[in-house]
């Protein structure tokens, strides 16, 4: 089975968060996750803190987990569900938004204690080498 990543953004009607959340959480997930195919779902609200200054035009993000051999079978079902009994798309959601299937390009990396050494200890050459490249560091 191939893995997928299923990256979604959207914000809620301004005032209408708690409706919003409730709905997603509560509802939604459990629609997306009946089908075939779905198989995890995880929500995110956009931190305090960020690297860059705002504007930021989405304030939460879903990641659904996705294995199958057919995505154009998932996202046709995806399709057929949104917006009937099967998938009820609240109103509180704003319409803008956005989502995007991804493939996995390398296997998961996890820290370890030898990737901490490297770290510490090769970082400044990484550096250095990337700098020697042109690139910015």
């Amino acid at each position: 089975m191939e893995k997928h990543v299923f990256v979604v953004f959207t914000n809620a009607v301004e005032g209408q968060e708690d409706i919003y959340n409730e709905w997603y959480t509560d509802v939604h997930l459990k629609d997306v996750l009946k089908v075939p195919g779905i198989v995890a779902a995880q929500r995110f609200k956009l931190s305090d803190v960020q690297r860059n200054a705002p504007p930021f035009p989405w304030q939460y993000l879903a990641l659904y987990e996705i294995e199958t051999d057919d995505l154009n079978h998932v996202l046709a079902a995806l399709r057929e569900r949104a917006g009937t009994s099967a998938m009820v798309i609240s109103s509180a959601v704003a319409p803008e938004r956005a989502g995007w299937f991804f493939e996995p390009i390398t296997p998961k990396v996890a820290c370890t204690t030898e990737s901490r050494r490297w770290k510490r200890g090769n970082r400044r050459a990484f550096l250095a080498r990337l700098r020697d490249a042109g690139q910015d560091v």
